[in-house]
This record gives structure tokens, C-alpha cells and sequence, in this order.
């Protein structure tokens, strides 16, 4: 276990301190069941989220103030982990019976919006019923699709590279905020070189690091109905990333197989990983070293094309009690007690009443807190990249065609194709 340190700013932040928060043992499946009415007037919704074990309590306790606040209210839960949660939400969808409350991500606005499952929660807004109120940092746009609000985020987090400090230490090099992606990968290099370890576990398959180095460059994965780049843009992505696994400076990909549900990085296979901010508490908790928060290279030495993604909650549009799914989102994003209670296990908290209520005592809270006040000083946040419907499903064939290309399975060219099929079949469905 990594202790706290200081460290200068602008360099790395310090993510020390290990908990279960976003990456615990699944909980299981609550009970199925419609929402409704009773006879003396009290309404019951179900509200359905994936998430670890300590999500699951946490939320929990929240749905308690609820129900003492508003008695009329029932709260049914329903919670999986996030596989299972959406084959199940497919199911319900299709069948006419999703929950009336749900935890939702970018990814699926527009496509179960084009179904007709979201609810625009701006009309319940505009009721008076729910606070559109009091987000930082632009998140609430998050949740906007053609002028509608499906979803209101409950927290936000941003693109991160997590390094072994003890690694780059030893190495003798740094990460600075505005080094470029030649500088980056000349430290690892570096490291390869004197440490025998991979510098980096495999960039090249994550889809939102990829959204970000076209974004630096002028362009972006997803326009709001197609992809904002082209097969040659991809190809080239995916052959520098090869070269770079058959020269070592990526982990060998059957390795890091081998080592999962481990991390590459805290199994000790190489010495950094690009995830989302929050997800970095897992590194302490997994590894033997000392874990830190370090800034995404650039193209230009300044734009990162970061920007604040976040899980929201989102209404079945066929709710039978939309008033009541309403003022329990509101009450869930803004009340204080629900911030303390929830803390940063779904990013940092999205509205100022909550983020001003917690207060993160431990190091590994502090430093994604000080990671995102950094980047948001920078002037480098941009507004969220738009995904269509069926971004989930490229997203899912990203990942799985770039591990072809680490393996040597799919030539680059060939797996650019293979993928731009996909993503053409997955917008037409």
C-alpha cells in the first residue's frame, strides 16, 4: 500500500489509498416487478444501476433519505453488474418495461431515445419538479440530445494516465502537463530500457483515448450520427500501436490476459495505463507500488481534447409516475447528505451542493478531486464528443478488434475495415 506524498503541480497528483468504490464484487439482481400505486396514494418506482457491492450500499442508504423525505414515495431496487445490467435493460425495453429510474451513460442516449424509452426530463423541469440547477463545470450537457434532456448526471470523470511512480522514479523521468505523445513515448522508452518493463499496457485499444488524440488533432470518433474520422486515420493508429508491441514498448497482450481481472499496470507488466480518473483506485488496492494521476500527452504541447464524461440517471418516457421519477432524480443529484453518502464512487460529484457537502479524507479521493481541478485550470476541458445510436456496440467492437491488432490476429488495415463495417451496421440499427 502507496503512502501520500506532495508533489509539484502540474506535474503528477498523488491517487494513493485503495477501496472497492467503483470495481466491487457484483451485487445481485434485485426482483423484477412494475412500479404503481397503492390505495392510500403511495407510489412505488424502480430504480435500477450496475455497480460493485459498495455502490450498492451507498445507494441504498441514499434511497432511505428519499423515503423519509417523501413517504408517499417507495423506492424498488434493481442492481446487476454492468453486462448483465444492459442485456437485461434490452430485454425490458423491447418489452415495454424498463425501470422508471435508471443510471445511464452517453453512450445510450440516442440510441434508446430513437426508441422512444427516454423521457425529456426538461418538461419535468419545467414543472418545477426537478432542478436543472447548480452543475459544474458545463457537465449537465452531458445529458442533452436535440435540445432534450434524457439523462442528469450524478457525477463526472475524465481521461487519465496512471503511472507507477516508483517506475518512473527510478527511470528518471517525469510527467509534465503539455508533454507531447513523442515525449511520452520516449519516457517509456526509457523505461524499457532500464527497468525490463513495458512501458504502457495498451493504449491503442481504448476507444475514448483514441476520441481524445482526434480531438487534439481537429477531428473526433463520433459525429452525431456517424464516425468523424477514416479508415487510413484508424489504420495508421492501429499500426503504430503494433510496431510498438512487437518492440516491448506495449505489454504483450497474451500476458495481460493472463494476469486479468488484474490490472497490466499493478500486476507489474508496465508502467502506465490510460483509464478514466476514478477508476485509478483500483491500482493501489491491486499492486505493490506507488500509483499516480499523470496528464494525457498532447499533440501541440497544450490541448489535450479531454473532457468531463459522467454516469446519469435517466426516466422510462412511459413512466406511469413522472412527477415522482422526477423529484427522486433531483433529490438524488442534489441532496447534500446523498453527496456524503456517495462520494466519489460514480466521479466527482456534479452539482456544487453536493460537491461542497463531501469532503474526501482519504488520498486516492484527493488526488482525482486535485487531477480534475487541474485540467479544468488548464482551460483544456472541451464539451463532451456525440455519440449516435449504437455507439455502445462500436465502442464494445473497438476494444475487441484493436486486441486482434495487438495479437497479431487482424492486420491494421484489415481490422480499420472490419470496424467501419460495424460501426455502419450498428447507426442503421
Amino acid at each position: 500500500m502507496g503512502t501520500s506524498r506532495n508533489v509539484e503541480r502540474r506535474t503528477i497528483l498523488k491517487a494513493a489509498g485503495a477501496t472497492a468504490a467503483t470495481l466491487g464484487l457484483a451485487a445481485t439482481t434485485g426482483c423484477g416487478g412494475g412500479s404503481g400505486s397503492s390505495g392510500d396514494g403511495t407510489v412505488t418506482l424502480r430504480y435500477a444501476w450496475w455497480g460493485g457491492e459498495p455502490r450498492t450500499i451507498a445507494i441504498k442508504k441514499s434511497i432511505a433519505l428519499f423515503e423519509k423525505k417523501y413517504p408517499k414515495i417507495k423506492i424498488k431496487p434493481e442492481f446487476t453488474d454492468y453486462q448483465a445490467f444492459w442485456e437485461k435493460f434490452q430485454t425490458q425495453a423491447s418489452g415495454g418495461n424498463p425501470p422508471d429510474v435508471f443510471q445511464n451513460a452517453v453512450g445510450f442516449l440516442r440510441k434508446y431515445d430513437k426508441r422512444g424509452v427516454l423521457l425529456d426530463l426538461k418538461t419535468q423541469a419545467d414543472a418545477g419538479n426537478l432542478s436543472l440547477d447548480n452543475f459544474r463545470n458545463g457537465v449537465l450537457a452531458n445529458g442533452q440530445v436535440d435540445g432534450k434532456q434524457l439523462g442528469v448526471p450524478v457525477g463526472a470523470n475524465t481521461m487519465a494516465l496512471v503511472i507507477d511512480l516508483k517506475a518512473f522514479k527510478k527511470a528518471g523521468v517525469e510527467a509534465k502537463f503539455g508533454w507531447t505523445w513523442d515525449e511520452y513515448f520516449d519516457a517509456l522508452q526509457t523505461v524499457q530500457d532500464k527497468l525490463k518493463i513495458a512501458g504502457d499496457t495498451g493504449y491503442f485499444s481504448i476507444m475514448y483515448l483514441y476520441d481524445l488524440y482526434l480531438r487534439q488533432n481537429g477531428k473526433a470518433f463520433f459525429t452525431d450520427s456517424a464516425l468523424g474520422f477514416t479508415e487510413d486515420d484508424l489504420t495508421q493508429w492501429w499500426a503504430d500501436g503494433y510496431k510498438r508491441v512487437k518492440s516491448g514498448l506495449v505489454a504483450d497482450p497474451k500476458k495481460i490476459e493472463q494476469v486479468q481481472p488484474k490490472s497490466g499496470l499493478s500486476a507489474g507488466l508496465a508502467a502506465s495505463e490510460f483509464t478514466w480518473d476514478n477508476f485509478s483506485i483500483r491500482y493501489e488496492g491491486e499492486g505493490a507500488s506507488d500509483y499516480g494521476l499523470a496528464p494525457i500527452p498532447t499533440t501541440d504541447g497544450k490541448q489535450t481534447g479531454q473532457y468531463l464524461g459522467s454516469l446519469m440517471l435517466s426516466a422510462f418516457a412511459g413512466t406511469k409516475h413522472p412527477k415522482e421519477a422526477a423529484q427522486f432524480i433531483s433529490f438524488m443529484v442534489h441532496d447534500p447528505e446523498v453527496g456524503k453518502i456517495m462520494g466519489y464512487d460514480r466521479g466527482i460529484l456534479a452539482t456544487t451542493e453536493q460537491y461542497d457537502a463531501f469532503k474526501p479524507t482519504d488520498p486516492n479521493n484527493k488526488g482525482v478531486a486535485a487531477y480534475e481541478d487541474e485540467v479544468a485550470k488548464a482551460g483544456v476541458l472541451g464539451k463532451i464528443t456525440p455519440h449516435p445510436s449504437g455507439a455502445d456496440v462500436v465502442e464494445a467492437a473497438f476494444l475487441r478488434i484493436g486486441s486482434e491488432v495487438a495479437q497479431g490476429k487482424t492486420k491494421p488495415a484489415d481490422a480499420a475495415k472490419a470496424l467501419f463495417g460495424e460501426a455502419k451496421a450498428a447507426f442503421a440499427g
